[in-house]
């Protein structure tokens, strides 16, 4: 039985021995010791499949950078509003803050911790549902719809009025004192409970804590504006916007986009999701009054079809991914051709699931927001390549862009948020009349890019 359940010496030299006799095995070992695994597996003619060239293509201002935080969902929701700005007052760049969403997704999801665990004092501890309550309240990561939530309550500001601090450009001391805050916070009002106080006095220690937490985030942040100057000028140098400006305000004026329209169109091709119904995430959230998230799951390319007409229409597309995935990330590509990682081990590595499978066994999940600002398409109008705008600086891929290949977006795109015009008809009844069925918290499609 030792045999069957241990590594035994035979075992070891049976391994040596189909090593050493395959001389391609030797030949990787070099390379990938040198170099490592993604430059020994690089493909060049997969590589050179990402030849630049748009059919479709929106011009978007100066790269942005996310720096070392979670905010790319931020930035991809920015970038799309931004570029509304840029175009209405023919401006050569602009940016709008992404330190004032910050502040306010921190407070909102603090107070949706804090209401998750006065809903769940009675449930154990040491049970699945607190313990993933517990794991990552105030993550920098978002969806779709949580950002909408934020712009309809707290608005925009541009980046002047209220500029990065060492806290947003690398969030990890704040989240990691302020999830500490909470944890020690949910301690007492668990304790609380069991002692005998009722909700009432519950929800009173809940205000005091919630202050409390304002004031972290204020001293980390600072202050968001009330109201701030506004003096845009064009690319002629004339004043195209001037006056003084609410969040709320500005947003109406400036980026004037009606964010009830955007819908998440997913991609899960799990048995438990079948396409053509709508889904929810139970307690996946930050705003506690404007609920959670809807999506509306479809094949991959119902979501390129919408996905293209609306960059036709001279808008860019909010999209989520799982990044790492294939991805030559100094070059900026993400293209399944452009990796042979099974050919280098000579067994089936990346090759041994299938997207739902993935999905499934914990492999894959969507973990980073970008924007397609555009597509090039076959002589059928299929797509081939598609053009990203990603948040990681200027000096990110090539001059701060991304492309991905169109065999790629099949396998790792998993979301994408459009004008529900570009539905059909059957779909948009669906989105807005069916009631989404609840995934469980810690479902795959409850991740946060």
């Amino acid at each position: 039985m030792d045999e069957l359940t241990s590594i035994t010496a035979d075992d070891l030299a049976t391994s040596h021995e189909s090593f050493s006799a395959e001389r391609v095995n030797s030949v990787a070992k070099n390379a990938v010791t040198a170099n490592g695994i993604r430059a020994a597996a690089r493909r060049p003619e997969g590589v050179a499949g990402n030849a630049l060239g748009f059919d479709i293509e929106v011009t978007q201002g100066e790269r942005c950078d996310q720096e070392r935080s979670g905010r790319c969902w931020m930035f991809a929701s920015l970038n799309t509003m931004r570029y509304r700005v840029i175009k209405k007052y023919n401006l050569k760049t602009f940016e709008l803050s992404q330190a004032y969403p910050l502040f306010w997704d921190k407070l909102e999801k603090s107070n949706w911790f804090f209401e998750n665990i006065l809903d769940t004092l009675d449930e154990p501890l040491d049970g699945r549902l607190v313990s993933f309550l517990l794991t990552d309240p105030i993550g920098d990561g978002g969806q779709w719809d949580m950002f909408r939530s934020l712009v309809k309550k707290y608005g925009v500001v541009p980046k002047e009025a209220m500029p990065e601090t060492a806290c947003s450009r690398n969030t990890g001391d704040m989240d990691r004192y302020l999830t500490r805050y909470l944890r020690g916070a949910a301690k007492r009002l668990r304790q609380s409970h069991v002692a005998g106080v009722g909700m009432d006095d519950l929800r009173s220690m809940k205000k005091e804590m919630m202050d409390e937490v304002y004031h972290l985030l204020a001293i980390c942040l600072g202050e968001p504006p009330a109201s701030f100057p506004v003096r845009l000028r064009d690319k002629d140098d004339k004043l195209a916007l001037v006056g003084t400006f609410t969040p709320k305000e500005f947003f109406s004026t400036a980026v004037d986009m009606d964010v009830d329209a955007y819908i998440s169109l997913i991609s899960a091709p799990t048995a438990d999701k079948p396409f053509g119904h709508t889904y929810t995430v139970s307690r996946l959230g930050n705003v506690f009054e404007d609920h959670g998230v809807r999506y509306l799951n479809l094949p991959p390319a119902e979501l390129k079809r919408v996905a293209i007409a609306q960059l036709k229409d001279n808008l860019p597309v909010w999209f989520g991914c799982d990044v790492a995935q294939s991805y030559l990330r100094d070059e900026g590509m993400m293209d399944t051709a452009a990796l042979d990682v099974d050919a280098l081990f000579g067994f089936p590595v990346e090759g041994n699931m299938d997207k739902a499978e993935r999905l499934d066994y914990g492999e894959s999940l969507m973990t980073h927001a970008m924007v397609l600002e555009g597509v090039r398409l076959d002589a059928e109008g299929n797509p081939e390549l598609w053009k990203v705008e990603n948040s990681w600086g200027k000096d990110h891929g090539r001059n701060g862009f991304d492309t991905l290949s169109d065999a790629w977006f099949d396998e790792y795109v998993y979301q994408v948020v459009v004008d529900k015009k570009y539905l059909s008809e059957d779909e948009r009844r669906t989105y807005e009349t069916e009631e989404p069925t609840v995934l469980a918290p810690w479902d795959p499609m409850g991740s946060l890019a």
